[in-house]
């Protein structure tokens, strides 16, 4: 009997190698068929590596978890002898390729992932959408005239669209959980530290971890159990309550306090009346669920110092990104060789002194401890959104007036929880009449990811998502 993979999540096809029905080889044929069909549409995979993933599918043996299954790589994360441009036109040109593989995809193999290729992203991660010189635009599988987020757009869009059912991605400042909520998927920010980014790996001061787009709660909390973890030199990590986010899954939260939040109180405009009304239901969903909702934030959330002590931090990074590429070209890189959101960063980074960033960062140690407090004094989750429209139109904000700072300004409800590094998760939460997907965001006290895991299960399980499928994917299909 013929089974079809392509909508089952990456839990159900590891098991299908386990029990026999599949192998890793034909998990992996089915994945390089699927983005053959799919992918000339979407533009998601910017580099396939089809001939090693198959001698490294037919090699596999053992007991890991996710035993043969396909997945891609960010393509801002290094897979030895593979391009690694990180969205850049002049590495591309170049042919500049990685010699080793990233911490965290040593750790996406040994759980029993094959590497069918990398997924795009835009130059260095900076912006909300997932468009380069050097890979174009790619397309969200929902509406192929909107955007598939970023900066783990690729990602986002190729199991959107049922390429592979997870692919790794990173969250700097949203960009797993925007792109999640742009295509109707689990993307869940982990907690500084709980999988380490590795020895070398920059981590925008603490700001940046790696994670996984999925499309069940199970694939998200298997995945993290497997690849999490500390590495010799990391600065600390969080202790789940039992160890697992697995059990989290099944297991009742209990009786939750839930604050929630829709829009800035002084500027409810600021988000379009769809999310907000995704939030006041999902308000609604949760206390059904048992839980005492009520309307409550962290005032520090709104703080208009927040993306400012952000940025402060994140350019001095960018400056040092843009110095190991010209190390890398061996020659200064031409004013237009750079995107202009990435030349933009870079001058800032280069014009504060070290005790700019030296305040800054203190001033975001002050932050997490503000933020908190709120958890602190009785809260367990903030219910929020995660960005303040559905996914907006292709090359978005640059269409717009002001596009810099509009790029900045989409990070009210995200960025922070980089800064503060705690724990929040993008949850499906329907689909608009114009058919975007629409999400809600949950936020918990640092270390708590497991009680996330918990509460997005039990949304999951009152209202299923994984059996929806794009209309982008239907039409290429017939």
């Amino acid at each position: 009997m013929t089974i079809d993979t392509q909508w089952l999540d990456a839990t159900a096809q590891a098991k299908l190698v386990r029990a026999g029905q599949k192998t890793a080889v034909e998990l992996v044929e089915d994945a390089i068929e699927r983005i053959n069909r799919l992918n000339p549409a979407l533009n998601a995979v910017n580099h396939t590596r089809f001939d090693a993933a198959r001698m490294e599918a037919e090699k596999l043996h053992g007991t890991a978890p996710f035993l043969g299954v396909p997945t891609l790589i960010k393509g801002l994360t290094a897979t030895a002898g593979d391009p690694h441009d990180r969205g850049i036109a002049v590495l591309k040109e170049r042919g500049i390729t990685a010699t080793t593989d990233g911490a965290i995809v040593r750790r996406f193999r040994a759980a029993g992932f094959v590497v069918v290729g990398r997924s795009a992203a835009p130059e260095l991660g900076l912006v909300s959408t997932t468009e380069s010189k050097a890979h174009g635009i790619t397309r969200n599988p929902w509406r192929t005239d909107v955007t598939s987020g970023g900066s783990s757009g690729g990602a986002s869009s190729a199991v959107a669209a049922g390429m592979v059912p997870a692919a790794h991605g990173g969250d700097g400042g949203g960009s797993i959980r925007m792109p999640a909520a742009f295509c109707h998927l689990v993307g869940l920010k982990v907690s500084h530290g709980l999988i380490s980014s590795g020895p070398q790996t920059p981590d925008r001061w603490g700001h940046s971890v790696p994670g996984v787009l999925t499309r069940t709660v199970r694939d998200t909390a298997g995945i993290i159990d497997a690849v999490s973890g500390a590495t010799p030199g990391d600065r600390g990590r969080p202790r789940l309550p039992d160890g697992s986010l697995t059990s989290a899954v099944s297991r009742d939260p209990g009786r939750l306090r839930i604050g929630y939040v829709s829009a800035p109180p002084e500027r409810p405009e600021a988000v379009e009346q769809p999310v907000r009304e995704a939030v006041a239901d999902a308000a609604l969903l949760l206390a059904k669920l048992g839980h005492d909702v009520e309307p409550a934030h962290p005032d520090s959330l709104f703080d208009p110092h927040n993306l400012t002590a952000f940025f402060d931090a994140l350019s001095v990074t960018v400056a040092q990104a843009v110095d190991t590429i010209e190390d890398e070209v061996g020659r200064p890189l031409e004013a237009d060789e750079l995107d202009r959101v990435v030349r933009f960063w870079e001058r800032r980074g280069r014009e504060m002194s070290g005790v700019d960033l030296a305040d800054a960062l203190n001033w975001l140690g002050g932050l997490r401890a503000r933020m908190g407090a709120w958890w602190a004094g009785g809260f367990d989750l903030l219910l929020c959104p995660v960005f303040a429209s559905p996914a907006p139109g292709l090359s978005w904000p640059w269409t717009e007036p002001g596009g810099i700072q509009k790029s900045v300004d989409v990070l009210t409800f995200t960025a922070p929880f980089n800064s503060t590094g705690q724990p929040a998760i993008s949850v499906p939460f329907g689909i608009g009449s114009d058919g975007r997907p629409l999400a809600i965001q949950l936020v918990a006290a640092y270390g708590h990811d497991d009680l996330l895991i918990s509460v997005a299960a039990q949304i999951e399980r009152s209202q299923p998502w994984a059996h929806l499928t794009p209309a982008a994917v239907a039409a290429v299909t017939a």
